[in-house]
């Protein structure tokens, strides 16, 4: 189940010149003979380069200039846990950075090695070990790629995972897990961390590690939680035990126009409270409505459209469930219900567009090709916050003269809160491409989290955020060093992530 094929390139690498200025650590010729005799190592020039990017955009920029954030001196491809433990401890031996990558479709820098070092690909170790049907339980290995899974799971036992994100096609289970992600059916079926069961996991020192076991347990911390979201700081992930779900039986699409984002969101906030969960909720403001789901198809001539129905200030919120029937006409019935009374139906195949480009990323290749400074910032807060977010974000980017667009949509709900999304776009002059970038964040991110929001939803932290994380964790951010240092006391495993600084020297990014 290995596929290669799928680690694919988030733009053209014109050069492999480092971009950033930090210390890179190198392997030398007896450390890689010992490398060789466990597992295939590359150590080509170009070839290590295109592993060290993932697709951080503001990093899409620095490969058309010819340069990687920062470039492994070493790409290792090991196929077991074995294996994997046996690289650690020879590196932990000698102090040698290891940074862990699967499909390297993060967007925050996560899997940079940002100290050069050995670069662990884990997408050769990659399979099914095992299904447990009357349980509802897979075991797969860590560098299975999502629609690996997905189709052996439904082809061979008939059941789902249920983790679709934008990221689908190139992302691994065990990245998955280390940055947290969250899928476009969340809202039924929970982000990654409550798809876990149970987790193998190599330590810095090559020790294997298992954590979890059984629906629920009164053992102390669940000690996989430790890991998940960690970023590969803490150990490597190599085994995950998933839960899944038969696939459904039914599905249930239905659009609605709000007159205002304040009111969509108060519907989504009734439909959760309500106990209903449909998979996909996700409400677009005026901008990103008028932008993307206009539906001008439906109404003819879109100058008339916007004089009936005033489209460029509605909103859209699309909606998608699959369950059992009895299960699917309920929780349908409650989002018409509230939704017919906060706004009115809209044509169900603003939905079935969604759903058909819902992944497509070509924007963000073509805006970074003109000049563009594009980013997605993504948080999440409770219910009572939200619309202050949005202001309080669209009022700090807006003082930053380059910027172009600030839109938002919410794409993940809970009882008690949700997902903000926002998508910004800024038009620097060619030298101000890094300041301008790093301002949009500095903005963005100190207005939400000044506002009552937290510093990540689902897109983690990495180098980007990693600045931020001592003042929205608070001492936490010390706990966390803490326990670093436990499990990683040479600070091997993906140094400098998550803000845990290493190496001394200014911060990287």
């Amino acid at each position: 189940m290995s596929a290669p094929h799928r680690l694919r390139p988030p733009i053209e690498l014109t050069g492999t010149d480092q971009h950033l200025d930090v210390e890179r650590v190198d392997v030398d010729d007896d450390l890689l003979a010992q490398l060789r005799e466990i597992c295939e190592v590359i150590t080509d020039v170009e070839a290590t380069a295109e592993a060290s990017r993932d697709w951080w955009p503001i990093a899409l920029h620095w490969s058309l200039a010819g340069q990687v954030p920062s470039r492994a001196a070493a790409v290792v491809r090991p196929t077991s846990t074995e294996q994997i433990a046996a690289i650690l401890r020879r590196c932990a031996h000698l102090g040698i950075p290891v940074t862990a990558a699967g499909g390297r479709s993060g967007v925050s820098g996560a899997s940079v090695p940002l100290h050069g070092g050995v670069l662990l690909d884990i997408s050769a170790l990659s399979g099914i070990v095992g299904v447990d049907p009357i349980s509802g339980i897979v075991e797969v290995l860590a560098g299975t790629f999502g629609p690996d899974l997905e189709d052996a799971l439904a082809s061979q036992h008939g059941l789902s995972v249920g983790h679709f994100p934008q990221s689908f096609e190139l992302a691994t289970v065990g990245g998955w897990v280390a940055c947290r992600g969250a899928g476009q059916y969340s809202t039924r079926y929970g982000k990654i961390e409550d798809m876990v069961v149970a987790l193998e996991v190599v330590l810095a020192d090559g020790t294997e590690v298992r954590t979890g076991i059984g629906p629920a347990a009164s053992t102390g911390p669940d000690l996989k939680h430790l890991f998940i979201g960690s970023e590969g700081t803490l150990g490597v992930i190599t085994r995950v035990w998933l839960r899944t779900h038969p696939k459904p039986e039914s599905e249930q699409r239905a659009a609605y126009w709000f007159s205002s984002f304040d009111d969509g969101l108060e519907a989504c906030r009734r439909i959760l409270r309500s106990g209903a969960t449909p998979a996909v909720l996700r409400l677009y403001d005026e901008a990103e409505t008028q932008r993307s789901h206009r539906g001008d198809e439906d109404r003819g001539d879109q100058d008339r459209g916007d004089e009936r129905h005033g489209d460029r200030h509605r909103c859209a919120l699309l909606v998608l469930d699959e369950a059992h029937p009895l299960l699917l006409a309920a929780s349908m019935a409650v989002v018409d219900e509230v939704c017919s009374t906060l706004g009115e139906r809209a044509p169900v195949d603003l939905v079935d567009r969604w759903f058909q480009h819902r992944n497509d990323t070509s924007a963000l290749q073509s805006l970074t090709r003109r000049g563009f400074v594009v980013d997605t910032m993504e948080i999440a807060a409770p219910w009572t916050h939200l619309s202050a977010i949005r202001a309080a974000v669209g009022e700090a980017l807006h003082s930053l003269a380059e910027m172009r667009n600030v839109s938002c949509h919410l794409s993940h709900s809970y009882r008690d809160g949700a997902c903000l999304y926002f998508s910004l776009a800024a038009a620097p002059a060619p030298d101000r491409i890094d300041e301008t970038y790093r301002q949009m964040w500095d903005l963005a991110q100190r207005a939400a989290l000044g506002a009552g929001a937290n510093l990540a939803h689902h897109h983690g932290v990495g180098l980007n955020r990693g600045r931020f994380m001592a003042e929205s964790l608070g001492t936490g951010h010390d706990v966390l060093a803490q326990i670093k240092h436990a499990l990683d006391p040479h600070a091997i495993l993906n140094p400098g992530k998550l803000g845990l600084r290493h190496r001394g020297g200014p911060e990287a990014w």
